[in-house]
């Protein structure tokens, strides 16, 4: 199978600047969470120009599947994300965003042209093949409760079932031409905290009179981190943030209220639940202390993205195979939580990065995902589709 790199590298090279073509359009028409009408009906028209025949799925999703020779065989599913930010985009490019306050600043936009690169280049070698390929493009990845969760429900891992679940994600402070893995536990689960401390407000210089929430509001902020520093196996990454405090009072008025939002990340689905309850507890009971009262709602959201170990190696010796050993990288854990999580908690799954800073050492393309300059080296769009595509037919090829 080796045989076919050379191919894959040319039919990568032959379709990069159509795969330019396409990031740069989804870059300039982004649609938030759940509303990617217009980009599931863009996905939906090149998958047919391929003679594929997508399907909707979860509202604004879509799915297709390639079929090669024998295509009962196998199946490996790949995913893409294509929804925005609500971020107003700064750079000054040909294809900044058209959509005022809407901005591909996460790389959702890179994630679904390289797959459909993939897609062009899968089509082009289906006669090489064995098994299937499903197509999955995802909606509503930055909003709760998750579009992969949705897609799963509505039995996106079914019919065919796939034997593994490749997903890719742009990486800014790698350069382009690199890829990053880890295999086992890689990301953290997510869950928002709203916290809402009630006491008696009045005047500043009478605190006796008073039962001051922001003194209370204080005092669990500073003791819900023991949670962390002593409840928590300190072996076992979490982490818990405020990071909202609203207090609606002045120099000299106490409120009656005040509110707190923030987070909770882990890596492990067993302490996550303790950690809610110790959570709960100490709010209210630190609240009744001082005479206050506290609610708690946690909103629950991704689980922790484990990295299949097997599949992981098997990636990680296709992605050297294609790239070279100098262009292969090992990661370290990351706290923060992509909805992916839901295809690792639910099938053999390995997540990527994708290198996307200028591959010259220029310092280009550098700013974070989740900011107004995000952007990438368009040879991420050469080397991630021709990556995907040999990763999968490496996959289709195990037994």
């Amino acid at each position: 199978m080796l045989h076919l790199i050379p191919r894959i590298k040319t039919l990568a090279a032959e379709a990069a600047a159509d795969t330019v073509a396409l990031r740069q359009h989804l870059h300039a028409h982004p649609e938030l969470s759940f509303q990617e009408h217009d980009t599931a009906a863009f996905v939906t028209e090149q998958l047919r120009q391929l003679g594929l025949t997508p399907q909707p799925i979860a509202g604004t999703g879509v799915v297709a599947l390639i079929e090669g020779r024998n295509p009962g065989r196998r199946t490996v599913a790949l995913r893409a994300d294509m929804d925005a930010l609500p971020i107003t985009e700064q750079n000054e490019v040909a294809y900044k965003s058209t959509n005022p306050g809407v901005m591909h600043a996460c790389g959702h936009d890179v994630h679904t042209a390289s797959l459909l690169g993939v897609a062009r280049i899968l089509v082009a070698l289906k006669e090489e093949f064995d098994g299937s390929v499903k197509l999955m493009f995802q909606p509503g990845e930055e909003l709760l409760p998750g579009g992969a969760s949705l897609m799963i429900a509505e039995g996106v891992l079914e019919n065919p079932r796939p034997a593994s679940v490749l997903g890719q994600h742009v990486f800014p402070r790698l350069p382009a031409g690199k890829v990053g893995l880890r295999a086992g536990r890689y990301m953290a689960s997510t869950d928002e905290l709203y916290l809402t401390v009630r006491g008696k407000g009045g005047h500043g210089a009478m605190p006796e009179q008073n039962v001051d929430p922001v003194l209370v509001a204080a005092h669990i902020i500073v003791a819900a981190q023991q949670i962390v520093s002593r409840r928590a196996n300190p072996k076992l990454p979490s982490v818990l943030s405020f990071g909202k405090v609203i207090a609606q009072g002045a120099t000299n008025v106490i409120p009656n209220e005040v509110l707190l939002e923030g987070t909770f990340r882990t890596l492990n689905e067993e302490w996550r639940n303790e950690a809610h309850e110790h959570l709960r507890r100490l709010c209210e009971g630190l609240a009744e202390s001082m005479g206050a009262t506290c609610e708690l709602e946690i909103r629950r959201g991704y689980p922790y993205l484990e990295n299949e170990p097997a599949l992981t190696a098997r990636t990680e010796q296709a992605a050297v195979e294609y790239l070279g050993r100098e262009n292969v990288v090992e990661l370290d854990q990351w706290m923060a939580a992509e909805d992916f999580a839901y295809f690792s908690q639910a099938a053999s799954a390995c997540f990527y990065r994708l290198g996307t800073a200028a591959a010259d050492g220029s310092g280009r393309f550098t700013s974070s995902v989740h900011t107004p300059t995000f952007d990438i080296d368009a040879q991420a769009l050469e080397t991630g589709p021709g990556l995907m595509a040999w990763l999968t037919l490496r996959e289709l090829g195990e037994e």
